[in-house]
């Protein structure tokens, strides 16, 4: 890559196709940098992604910057939980210093003064993938948020809990089975009841996320605990590649007395996703990051999730 050839362009219609597939090849994105996610709520955020060629031309992408912007802050990405640089495997140190040094002119011509940079965690990288963050440093960028994701190693991976353990022993022992759904209504339903006890209200509305299944079949995937024909819990799981995400999991009282949550994570670890590298449950801190759910949290490492760091940079410019 000849570094001294690198520029960047403003994201545009036309290269759509050309972006989508830059995505599926990089070595750090996901489905969720794919237009057709990044756009289902395009009317909540103003779009304004990055593309960076090698060239005079627009023939060789090297890299992809998804990104919304409020008033005079670029953020990576507004509507996503993480979105910084996506790169395939020719990315290199150097070209993304020279990447950062590009945005910075590019946003002073362009009324930006300050990046919100949500660098994607290190699950979802299936080769090495830090350049961007010691591009950071570089930079001078201050880490003002650090998340908690709780992520299962599934090779080898830590063992469930005793308690953990007996739950899915009392699950089998009342017939409780994980199966495919495809029960939204019911399964926001009890999402919203489930978050209500805690002040909180799903990120995804119900027209949301049948939008995306309908766009995405192969990616998300609905799960139910199933007792005598009764959904008792759910887990809603986004397919990443080397990486299967628990969007969401929610449970009925008594789903949460007859082992649902535990039938289903048994299905996701050691059948459906168990040749995949990583299964995660997601953060399990608010109040960008100072504040820890000890209870969230500890019920997610009784299934041998570990910490994974999520980190949220702020670069002025």
């Amino acid at each position: 890559m000849q570094t001294d050839r690198l520029r960047l362009v403003a994201y545009r219609p036309e290269l759509r196709a050309r972006w989508n597939a830059f995505v599926t090849s990089s070595k750090n994105g996901t489905f969720l940098f794919d237009r057709d996610f990044m756009e289902y709520h395009a009317d909540r955020f103003e779009d304004a992604s990055l593309v960076a060629f090698e060239g005079p031309d627009e023939s060789n992408i090297v890299a992809l910057l998804p990104a919304t912007r409020l008033g005079d802050r670029l953020i990576s990405h507004g509507g996503l939980t993480y979105g910084g640089w996506v790169t395939d495997r020719r990315m290199t140190t150097a070209a993304m210093l020279i990447l950062f040094d590009l945005l910075r002119s590019w946003s002073g011509g362009h009324g930006v003064a300050e990046l919100r940079y949500k660098a994607t965690p290190r699950c979802y990288h299936s080769l090495p993938a830090d350049e961007d963050l010691y591009a950071l440093f570089r930079q001078g960028a201050v880490v003002v948020r650090q998340d908690v994701t709780s992520v299962i190693d599934l090779n080898p991976g830590v063992a469930w809990s005793k308690g953990k353990r007996h739950a899915l022993s009392k699950a089998r022992k009342l017939g409780v089975t994980a199966v495919l759904s495809d029960d939204f209504d019911d399964f926001h339903e009890v999402l919203r009841e489930v978050l209500s006890a805690h002040d909180a209200t799903p990120a995804h509305s119900v027209d949301d996320l049948k939008r995306l299944v309908s766009r995405f079949p192969e990616h998300i995937r609905l799960y139910a605990a199933d007792l005598e024909g009764r959904a008792i819990a759910y887990a809603l799981v986004f397919d990443c590649g080397q990486t299967a995400h628990t969007q969401y999991l929610a449970a009925r009282p008594e789903g949460r007395q007859s082992g649902g949550l535990e039938t289903i994570v048994q299905r996701l670890q050691f059948e459906d996703f168990s040749s995949r590298r990583f299964l995660s449950f997601g953060i399990s801190t608010t109040n960008d990051g100072r504040t820890l759910n000890l209870g969230l949290v500890a019920q997610k490492e009784m299934f041998g999730a570990r910490a994974l760091i999520c980190p949220h940079f702020d670069l002025a410019f």
